[in-house]
Order: C-alpha cells, then structure tokens, then sequence
C-alpha cells in the first residue's frame, strides 16, 4: 500500500509524461556519471591544459589533428560531454515548464535549477582553463557538478513510484545529515585532488594538513553511515530504503579501501584514483536517493 506523501501526484497530473520525463532525467544522470569520470581521468592524466584555449580547442571544435594525443582527446572529449549535458538539461528545463500541468510543481522548478548549476558549472570549466588550473575554481568545479548530480537524483527519485512503509523522522535525518558529511568530505577529497597535496606532503610534508582534514573526514562520514544502515535495520521500512542503505555501506567500505590503495601506491595507479572519485560521487547519489524515500515514508504532508 502506498503512502500518502509529499511524492505522490493528483489525478490531473499525467504519468505517462512523468514516466518518459523521469527516464530523459535517468538519462542525463548516467551521462553526468560519465563526464565526472572523464573529468577525473582529464586530472589524473594531467591534461587539464591539453586544450590551451577554451571553448574552443586549438582554435577548432573539432581539432583532429591533435585528437591523437591522450591528453588532448580527454580534455577535448570532456569539454564534448559537458556540452551534450548543458543542451540535454536545457531540454529537461523546457520540456518540465512546457508540460508543468501534468507535473508536480517541484519538477520544472528543480529541473531550472539543475539548468542554473550546469550552466554555472560551463563558466567555471573555462575558468579552470584560462586560470591555469587554480585550485580554488577546480574545486568549486567539482562541488558544483555534485550539486547538479544531487539535484537530477533528487528529480528522479522523487518523481518515481514506490511501495512505501511508515519509518521514523530519525531515519530522513540520518540520512541527510550522511550526504551533507559526504558531500563535505567530497570537497576536502576535492582540495586535495586540486592542490596535489599528497605528492607534496611525501616529496617535502608541505600540505600535509590538507591531506590530515580529509584523512579525519573519514571517522565523521564513517559513523553517520553506520548509524544510518543500523537505523535501517532495526526499522520496519520499505525494501527499497533499506537496499539503499546496504548500498551506502558497501560503497563506503570500498571508498575506505581505495582511498587506502591509492595512498599507499602513492597516486601512481590512475585507475585507482578515478574509481576513488566515482564512488564517492555514487555514494552521494545513493545517499541523497535515502533521503528523498526515507523523507517519503516519514512525512505525509503536501508540498
């Protein structure tokens, strides 16, 4: 039996337009997903500057002759992908305002907001060019694209239908308090990543602080997670929430032991490192999608 949430619709509203509206969403998730991963591998490769110029690459959209070269091709392939998502979420805030009778307000709103973050997200991918690579604006890039992965999650989610079960409000707390710890430590990962800490704090120990913060990060984002699995657990919810919880614990035991390997091999597996950034923008994501069912199974209040 579905409960009667903030999520569920009236019987004007159109599911046959929610249903091809949530998967176009789906859709440009799973290409967010790719582009972070590229994003991540353009870093590790050293490439950020592969592509002196921006938008442009060498002065072309298409510079073939220099597509040859690693560097340049993950620079310039990752400039094509962030393109192909900006026109996608450009269709998604359209088509939600054209069709926002048949959709929960929240929808087109949300969806012009996720426009908003990834046209923010383009201004500071040139910046991160034309500014050599400065720290700070790589890692506002980054903080922004999770912000934009949350927000299509968000959409998603919460425009799906579930069978829902009654839960405590402590379980949405838990699990919101968990993404706003994860996406925090992201953040300080993202420090470190930009400012290239840890091959500094093992070639003199400068930056070391930066790589400690991040390192102390683990014990706070580690317990909101526990709790949040044990809360899951001891409750009577839905199947659907507490598979996400078992999904949150496995991915932070695996973002524990890649964060392990990769210090440990001093950054020199690539592959690591890109896995490191990938599963904790999953863990987010998973995170984030905890929070919008648990919130469901909770409150039974209109919007």
């Amino acid at each position: 039996m579905q409960s009667e949430s903030i999520f569920n619709y009236s019987p004007s509203e159109n599911p046959k337009v929610m249903l091809w509206m949530r998967r176009f969403v789906w859709k440009i998730i799973v290409a967010t997903v790719a582009l972070m991963i590229v994003g991540s591998s353009t870093r590790v490769m050293n490439a950020g500057l592969a592509c002196p110029d921006w938008p442009l690459c060498y002065g072309q959209l298409l510079p073939s002759k220099y597509l040859l070269n690693l560097q340049v091709f993950l620079e310039w392939f990752h400039r094509l992908d962030a393109a192909l998502i900006g026109l996608s979420t450009l269709a998604l805030a359209a088509l939600a305002w054209f069709y926002r009778k048949d959709l929960p307000l929240w929808f087109p709103i949300l969806s012009t907001v996720a426009l908003g973050l990834i046209i923010w997200q383009g201004v500071l991918g040139g910046l991160t060019v034309t500014q050599l690579l400065r720290f700070d604006i790589v890692t506002a890039h980054l903080g922004t694209a999770l912000l934009f992965l949350s927000t299509l999650v968000f959409i998603a989610v919460a425009s799906g239908q579930y069978q829902m079960r009654k839960n405590s409000k402590a379980l949405f707390w838990s699990g919101l308090v968990a993404a706003l710890v994860i996406y925090t430590q992201s953040i300080l990962g993202g420090l470190v990543a930009s400012r290239w800490a840890l091959h500094q704090c093992l070639a003199d120990t400068k930056l070391c602080q930066v790589i400690n913060n991040h390192l102390f990060g683990v014990l706070p984002s580690s317990l909101v997670i526990l709790l949040l699995f044990i809360l899951s657990f001891r409750q009577d919810c839905s199947a659907i929430v507490r598979k996400l919880a078992l999904a949150a614990m496995a991915l932070l035991v695996t973002q524990i032991c890649l964060g392990v390997a990769t210090m440990r091999l001093h950054l020199q597996v690539e592959p690591l490192t890109v896995a490191h950034h990938t599963v904790a923008a999953l863990l987010l994501s998973v995170l984030v999608a905890f929070s919008i069912l648990a919130h469901r199974n909770a409150y039974e209040v209109k919007l």
